[in-house]
């Protein structure tokens, strides 16, 4: 990130980029998938998104972090938490994305589309 981390719009959109699993470069290195974030007429960071199966790991590992222990651990009410937050974030139409979910959180697939369907039948009552 030489030349830009110490840009007070870098250091204010770093935390949006951590959280999505982003990575910040020079805005001269940007290649065609990346997205040039500009601030007042001139371009100042770019941002190399991730493929969205890193994005699922990623967000995985920062719900791990808030539980302050890994996923797998956590009670049955707080994993049914999880898949909820987890599926408000799209996670389930990552490819093998009930797989990976389902290994995280220490449980079989069937459990999670359990999970899943106890809560969309929450949602229609």
């Amino acid at each position: 990130m030489t030349g830009i981390g110490d840009d007070p719009f870098v250091t204010a959109v770093k935390p949006l980029v951590d959280a999505m699993g982003g990575e910040m470069l020079p805005p001269d290195q940007a290649g065609a998938d990346d997205v040039v974030l500009s601030w007042e007429g001139m371009d100042v960071v770019a941002v190399r998104l991730p493929q969205l199966a890193d994005s699922l790991d990623h967000i995985l590992a920062a719900l791990e972090r808030k539980q302050g222990k890994p996923l797998a651990d956590l009670d049955r009410k707080a994993k049914q938490e999880v898949v909820r937050i987890l599926e408000a974030r799209g996670a389930f139409s990552v490819r093998h994305g009930v797989e990976t979910v389902a290994g995280a959180l220490g449980v079989s697939r069937f459990t999670v589309y359990n999970y899943l369907n106890r809560e969309n039948a929450a949602k229609g009552q």
